[in-house]
């Protein structure tokens, strides 16, 4: 078993485990924690006795997504980072983008089924990672939003494709939050539980699965996704990372300026409250409500 900083990695109940480990910074999505996970999956698929993974995170969020807490400064008024030039700031987010597509796909073409259990925040790419598992189930406290396209930033094409046009794009369009009822209603999600049942029901399904055979399992994993990816699923993607690379570098001094300068006086909190302030309420979730 490999030596993890950033993951949990457990095998149980026919299954295996696998934690996103960094709860002081709600699982903040870091380039170490990201390569880790890919380890863990990698070493989850190798290993005959690992019939189905859960993939969860550590504290009180799954996910807050994509760690923006050290965003480059930006040159105004063209929203270059300093020192780079339109070309080079263009291809680094078509590359990034590119290889984001790339984690997915490994996520969602391995021969064994990945569970998301998700509670508490599940943000930005924290979210994608959940609706791209090929099942994902959310306690009640679970919140589900991509708050990053409010800022000048992208959406996935996996809420899409498991919430449907209308549904994704409702959200998609505003980063509004769901909470996990709304979630089961648009279909990102298969079931809903009490936060102390979360794994429970994750592993109950694995033990399940695990009653079929590996070859079977994996052949009728393949009908899905495989079916999916000759419907078009992979050039969705691709395309998704092109037009991404376009949302990235679509930033304006009118449209993110005000973020990044209250970023510099308060922090990262005063980015996120000055991007999603005039948001709230939010329709679903503890946003939705005022602050006691």
């Amino acid at each position: 078993m490999a030596d993890y900083e950033n993951v949990l990695y457990e095998k149980q109940r026919k299954g295996a485990l696998i934690t996103l480990n960094r709860p002081d910074r709600l699982n903040a999505i870091s380039p170490d924690l990201e390569r880790e996970l890919h380890e863990a999956l990698d070493e989850a698929e190798a290993d005959p006795e690992v019939r189905a993974i859960v993939l969860t995170g550590a504290g009180r969020a799954f996910s807050s997504g994509y760690d923006i807490s050290g965003e480059a400064e930006f040159a105004w008024p063209y929203a270059l980072p300093e020192g780079t030039s339109a070309a080079e700031h263009i291809d680094y987010w078509r590359m990034s983008d590119r290889r984001n597509r790339d984690k997915f796909l490994h996520m969602w073409e391995l021969s064994k089924p990945v569970i998301a259990a998700v509670h508490g925040w599940c943000m930005g790419g924290g979210s994608w990672y959940a609706v791209a598992a090929h099942m994902t189930f959310a306690d009640t406290e679970a919140v589900f939003a991509q708050p990053e396209v409010r800022h000048m930033d992208n959406t996935s094409f996996f809420w899409i494709l498991n919430a449907g046009y209308k549904n994704g794009l409702r959200y998609s369009l505003t980063g509004d939050h769901i909470d996990a009822q709304e979630a089961l209603r648009i279909g990102i999600v298969n079931k809903v539980v009490e936060p102390d049942q979360l794994l429970e029901e994750a592993f109950s399904v694995v033990e399940r699965i695990a009653l079929v055979s590996p070859e079977t399992v994996k052949i009728n994993l393949a009908v899905a996704t495989m079916g999916l990816e000759m419907m078009g699923l992979h050039k969705a993607l691709t395309l998704n990372a092109e037009l991404s690379a376009l949302a990235h570098t679509s930033v304006s001094e009118e449209g993110r300026k005000k973020f990044t300068d209250a970023q510099k006086t308060s922090g990262l909190r005063g980015y996120l409250q000055e991007r999603d302030g005039p948001f709230q309420p939010e329709p679903f979730g503890p946003r939705s409500r005022p602050r006691e």
